[in-house]
């Protein structure tokens, strides 16, 4: 099997030397090509070229979440070919790692590689559904390129918190459970909208749902930001339906800490819930508009503020090796 193997240098929880351990133990079964990475963008980049080229079988990412994103926004750019679905497999080597360990691949890169390799031996592979996030037409975003996404998108609150997190990264801080925590809170003092909030809900043929504080789609469960701990926002969100989304109204001082509590003890049969939760199951299109700029993210990549972010959950867009 021809293979392309795109590598992040820089993925956090990989060394040199165990990325060359990963490519020969790849190389030994199969015809393998290797790239590195050399900005933001490129693995988008190297992955549409081996789409178009037609060169590669499969296209494996090793990385995070992020060089994940881009190799699937690479095959996907022409949009899915339901007659042959292009093939992806993942060897983590992010901090987080969220898509991998949705797919259950363990969280280690040098066993994820054994499991790779066994999933190849016997043509084992899964196909997936994702998420589409694309300007909306008649708004001030309607320019903006669609993206795909494989777990989880947000609007607002969420989206601060990433927003957050990035920068403190590239001020150097490492990715830990205590850096999500505080840059949560500083979002949460510092959100002028969390007991007001900008957000409507819109559906083709729905009455819509207004002032949402906190909006997240999610295309999986469980979400695991905080290391090993699962987090079940949405329960019942699959790679086999469309999407699901969370809202929120009302982030008061008194109901930030519940919410909180029940993500930490969420399970697959209850997530958030309350009175201010809006929860909806497997919705194939909708969109969030907004009153003013909020923070949007996308598989945990801040992309900026937008007002108005239009959602297709698109079944059976991609083939997996799992």
């Amino acid at each position: 099997m021809r293979a392309l193997l795109v590598v992040n240098p820089v993925a956090t929880t990989t060394s040199a030397r165990t990325r060359e351990v990963l490519t020969h133990a790849l190389a030994s079964d199969l015809k393998l090509e290797v790239a590195a990475t050399e900005s933001r963008g490129h693995a988008r980049d190297l992955a549409r070229e081996a789409a178009e080229r037609g060169s590669a079988d499969v296209v494996i990412a090793l990385g995070g979440d992020g060089t994940v994103n881009e190799v699937v926004n690479g095959l996907l750019a022409g949009g899915p070919d339901t007659g042959d679905l292009p093939r992806l497999a993942v060897v983590p080597g992010g901090s987080t790692n969220v898509f991998a360990r949705a797919l259950g691949l363990p969280n280690d890169a040098v066993e994820a590689t054994g499991a790779l390799l066994d999933a190849l031996h016997s043509q084992s592979e899964r196909a997936v559904g994702l998420g589409l996030a694309s300007g909306t037409p008649g708004t001030a975003d309607a320019v903006v390129p669609r993206r795909w996404f494989t777990f989880c998108a947000g609007l607002g609150f969420d989206a601060g918190v990433v927003g957050r997190v990035e920068s403190e990264r590239e001020r150097g801080k490492r990715s830990t459970h205590a850096l999500y925590v505080r840059q949560a809170m500083r979002q949460f003092l510092g959100d002028p909208r969390r007991t007001d909030g900008a957000i409507s809900l819109l559906r083709p043929g729905r009455t819509p749902i207004e002032g949402l504080a906190l909006s997240m789609v999610c295309n999986t469960a469980p979400w695991t930001f905080l290391g090993n701990r699962p987090m079940y926002a949405a329960p019942h969100a699959s790679f086999d339906t469309a999407l699901d989304l969370v809202g929120v109204t009302r982030l008061s001082s008194a109901a930030m800490p519940r919410y909180a509590a029940q993500l930490l003890r969420s399970s697959r049969e209850r997530g958030l819930h309350g009175k201010h939760v809006v929860a909806l199951h497997d919705v194939s299109d909708f969109t969030l508009q907004s009153q003013v700029p909020l923070p949007f993210q996308l598989d945990g990549d801040h992309l900026g503020l937008r007002t108005s972010v239009t959602f297709t959950g698109v079944r059976r867009a991609l083939r997996v090796i799992v």
